[in-house]
């Protein structure tokens, strides 16, 4: 059985649907663990309501971002896959090399376009017809790691930032769980900057 560890930040929406998928079985998987960087959030209570391990590992409490790491560490021993699900802190490359094809992330934009946390209202600025989402691998630099999978959206003339999110998010809810079922399966197969689906 494969493995899972979730970290989140904030409302959980990505965790829950990879929840779904499992208790659905459209793949073999368990989620060990959901680890947060903030407390109270509501990707906590999701994970407690569907009877999986969760813990708190406050950034605020570490001063620095290695002992905020190793805490982390310390949940990950088992763990076959880390993903990233809404995780709003970068990695070290400590860290991102020692799950090196095991760590995967979801940023609401078609990759390597409109990187980093300000998507939708880069998006919306620039002025683009089409956006989405994109589950990658996680490497060293910014949202830059290997592709492996990508869905469009469409972009309205009228939309805000919170209309486009909720569009892209339905589709980040659709192939998050569709990458880690090809991970699970051992459907993915890295070759330079490029995610083969065998």
């Amino acid at each position: 059985m494969t493995k899972l560890a979730v970290l989140c930040s904030g409302r959980g929406s990505d965790l829950q649907s990879i929840i779904d998928a499992i208790n659905d079985k459209k793949f073999s998987a368990e989620i060990s663990i959901v680890i947060t960087d903030k407390p109270n959030v509501p990707a906590l209570t999701r994970a407690e309501n569907a009877g999986i391990k969760n813990i708190c590992v406050d950034r605020k409490k570490f001063s620095t971002r290695a002992e905020f790491e190793a805490e982390i560490l310390k949940n990950l021993s088992e763990i076959d896959l880390v993903v990233l699900a809404g995780f709003m802190r970068i990695l070290s490359p400590d860290f991102v090399k020692k799950f090196s094809g095991r760590l995967m992330n979801i940023h609401p934009s078609l990759l390597p376009a409109f990187p980093g946390a300000h998507a939708h209202r880069d998006v919306l600025n620039y002025g683009v017809k089409i956006s989405g989402c994109t589950v990658h691998f996680v490497d060293e630099g910014t949202d830059s790691g290997p592709i492996i999978l990508q869905k469009a959206v469409e972009v309205f003339d009228d939309d805000t930032e919170e209309t486009l999110a909720a569009r892209v998010l339905e589709q980040e809810h659709i192939i998050y769980p569709q990458a880690i079922k090809l991970f699970v399966e051992g459907k993915l197969k890295i070759e330079g900057r490029k995610v083969k689906i065998l």
